[in-house]
């Protein structure tokens, strides 16, 4: 499904670089090379999501953030922050950011975050007490998932896993994706843990039908619908 993105980013290499990944899955992009032509952009069209870059000349990605939020304009933002760049994080989302990703930023996590935020802005969609992807369940609340009725056990580290799958099913979830969700952004973890417990949690959904996880090779994972 395409989507209508406005890209703010005041690098040319980068900004074109990420256009014509957008571009390539089925996106329409505007692209704005700093703040005050971001606004200007916003004033003047319709967009389904901002990806907006944290470091801004004129009018910083936070400042402009805010300006956002101040006018009421509800769509979802997603912040591009460098890798190794200190940010407050707690200080990004209480401006009105969804969610932020670190670049140089895989393309196909990119894709995903803007799909996942698309999809929980769906009109007319509303918070459900259970995930349900063809036959497993999955209460968040209850951090407790079932498959045909049956009760997996799964530990946290095998819930949260596919938690995460089942938030975006039929898509790619990346290495790095599951890594900062599941584990967080700063803790060092190695492929060979994450293939364990994948290993783990497809044992436990085996039990009671055909496994659901497809390895995407040099990607991550997805969960068939």
């Amino acid at each position: 499904m395409s989507h209508r993105i406005l890209l703010v980013e005041d690098d040319p290499r980068l900004r074109e670089q990420l256009a014509n990944q957008l571009v390539a899955f089925g996106h329409t992009v505007t692209a704005a090379a700093d703040g005050p032509a971001g606004l200007s952009f916003l004033a003047t069209g319709a967009f389904d999501i901002v990806v907006l870059d944290w470091m801004l000349p004129t009018l910083d990605g936070l400042s402009l953030l805010r300006e956002v939020r101040s006018r009421g304009l509800r769509i979802p933002v997603l912040m591009l922050t460098a890798l190794g760049q200190t940010i407050d994080k707690v200080e990004v989302l209480d401006a009105g950011a969804d969610d932020y990703v670190v670049k140089p930023c895989d393309p196909l996590e990119l894709n995903a975050r803007i799909k996942a935020l698309l999809r929980a802005r769906s009109p007319g969609e509303q918070p459900a007490d259970t995930i349900e992807v063809g036959d497993i369940v999955i209460s968040p609340a209850g951090a407790r998932a079932w498959r045909k009725g049956q009760s997996l056990g799964l530990s946290q580290i095998e819930f949260r896993m596919l938690l995460e799958l089942a938030r975006l099913a039929g898509d790619t979830v990346t290495r790095a994706m599951l890594v900062e969700r599941v584990w967080g952004r700063d803790l060092v973890t190695t492929s060979n843990v994450i293939e364990a417990h994948i290993r783990h949690l497809r044992m436990k959904l085996c039990r009671y039908g055909d496994d659901p996880i497809e390895t995407v090779r040099g990607a991550g994972y997805s969960l068939r619908r």
